[in-house]
């Protein structure tokens, strides 16, 4: 049994987002780490688990990718409170091929979910990472330059 009901929690409550970009997978991962980077966020680790998937057990998967993005600045406050926190670092943007031409990009608030799920303190000073944080992915999500849901 979850300590917590998943029925329970909205998207606010993980700080989800969601944007549509039309255009081809590799300029959407382009444009994506383009766009993280210039909001704030480095991006230290990067994969494509539709690669690996479909060459290791040949599974046919559509386009697939992860930005593992990271501000330093923010991941150093965060270590200041909750040492547990490096298990759920980088922050990850996904980006995946609806269909050809169009692609979903996906992020959440791992402050948040590290709230919800008790790693991290129940404290002004991280309800000031969390908005922190909360307006680097803004920033970033505003300027896709695509559909937000």
């Amino acid at each position: 049994m979850l300590p917590i009901d998943p029925e329970r929690i909205d998207a606010a409550d993980v700080g989800e987002k969601r944007a549509t970009l039309r255009m081809d997978h590799e300029a959407a991962v382009e444009h994506v780490r383009a766009t993280f980077t210039d909001a704030g966020f480095g991006v230290p680790v990067e994969f494509s688990p539709s690669e690996l998937l479909n060459e290791k057990v040949d599974a046919g998967r559509d386009p697939y990718y992860v930005l593992g993005a990271c501000n330093p600045g923010m991941a150093d406050r965060a270590l200041e409170m909750a040492d547990e926190m490096g298990g759920l670092f980088p922050c990850n943007v996904v980006i995946w091929q609806e269909e050809p031409g169009v692609q979903q990009v996906y992020h959440l608030s791992i402050m948040r979910v590290a709230r919800l799920v008790g790693i991290a303190p129940d404290s002004e000073e991280w309800a000031d990472l969390i908005a922190d944080t909360g307006e680097l992915a803004d920033e970033a999500f505003a300027n896709l330059d695509g559909e937000r849901q």
